[in-house]
């Protein structure tokens, strides 16, 4: 299939705009596998209906307004995917890591290889998993509308129009969901992009500690109160002393491991490797580290069971040590 169509005098350019339309379909869904699924629909319907653009708007409205329904569609029949955090208390060390929720549940990391290259200078901020798992509170046109102004910086009248309501409807849902999200989104202020020395060193030290297996020495890079979170099992941790124990308890398994550096929602983040009986590293997680206030406030660690987001990052199945 070409990446230009032919419409009347119209050249159409899908293509051109499919890093962009995953951006924003993975803030409208919080999972980068159903961003490509929706995006793929978007084209797919905008080639059936590429004889019947007129051209009253850009190609890109047109292309956001399709991928917005394809998104609206979506999630009509599902719930919102949440972070670990949103879902339960945290438990004891002692707890084991038993019960695995849907892979639906769940947000998931996104690389920074799907981001468009235009977003990465202007709106890193709207990427992170924080604000993800708070775009997620809101109801699914509120987030439409939150997304195209304060992201995608569309003028109302613009996004009125793409979303066949009024300008005064798009000003109160705007004000609803900024109020939604004042109540909602955590603080954290890990950007890959603007890390300075000082967290990069406590990056470094982490990825030492890790790999010693000195957790002595990772956890006293954390926050006191700082959590644990290990999706798809439901169950988080918070503390260090919690921290610590599971570490050296149900987690022992993470001993001798290895971590490639990578970057998830700009976000500081690795590929976990856990070596095997055989002798063999093989994919395990994904970790994604928060920062805050020059310590470690949170680690993420997606289990990977199926491999599909190591190969999504880039990883090789094996590492070689």
């Amino acid at each position: 299939m070409s990446d230009v169509m032919e419409s009347g005098t119209a050249t159409l350019d899908f293509e051109a705009h499919r890093s962009e339309l995953i951006g924003y379909c993975y803030r409208m869904l919080g999972s980068t596998f159903d961003a490509d699924d929706a995006v793929q629909e978007t084209m797919v319907r905008a080639w059936q209906a590429a004889d019947s653009f007129e051209g009253r708007s850009s190609v890109r409205s047109w292309l956001y307004r399709i991928a917005t329904n394809v998104c609206l569609d979506s999630l009509r029949s599902r719930q919102r995917r949440a972070l670990p955090m949103d879902l339960s208390a945290p438990v004891p060390s002692s707890t084991p890591p038993e019960k695995i929720l849907p892979e639906a549940t769940w947000i998931e990391p996104i690389p920074a290889a799907d981001v468009d290259p235009a977003e990465r200078a202007v709106a890193q901020d709207t990427i992170r998993l924080a604000f993800i798992a708070a775009l997620q509170h809101l109801p699914p046109k509120q987030r439409a509308v939150l997304i195209l102004r304060e992201v995608l910086a569309w003028q109302a009248t613009e996004v009125a129009e793409l979303l066949d309501t009024t300008v005064a409807s798009v000003n109160s849902a705007l004000q609803r969901a900024r109020a939604t999200l004042a109540d909602t989104e955590s603080v954290e202020t890990s950007r890959m992009s603007s890390l300075g020395d000082e967290d990069k060193a406590l990056l470094g030290r982490y990825v030492a500690a890790f790999e010693a297996y000195d957790i002595d020495a990772l956890v006293s890079l954390l926050h006191e109160d700082a959590s644990f979170s290990m999706p798809p099992f439901e169950m988080w941790i918070q503390g260090t002393s919690d921290i610590h124990d599971f570490y050296l308890g149900h987690g022992i398994g993470c001993k001798n491991s290895h971590l490639v550096p990578v970057v998830a929602n700009d976000m500081p983040a690795f590929g976990h490797y856990k070596l095997g009986d055989d002798g063999v590293y093989r994919p395990w997680a994904i970790q994604v580290i928060e920062i805050s206030g020059g310590r470690v406030s949170h680690l993420h660690h997606f289990i990977d069971f199926d491999t599909t987001l190591f190969a999504r990052f880039g990883l090789p199945p094996t590492y070689a040590g």
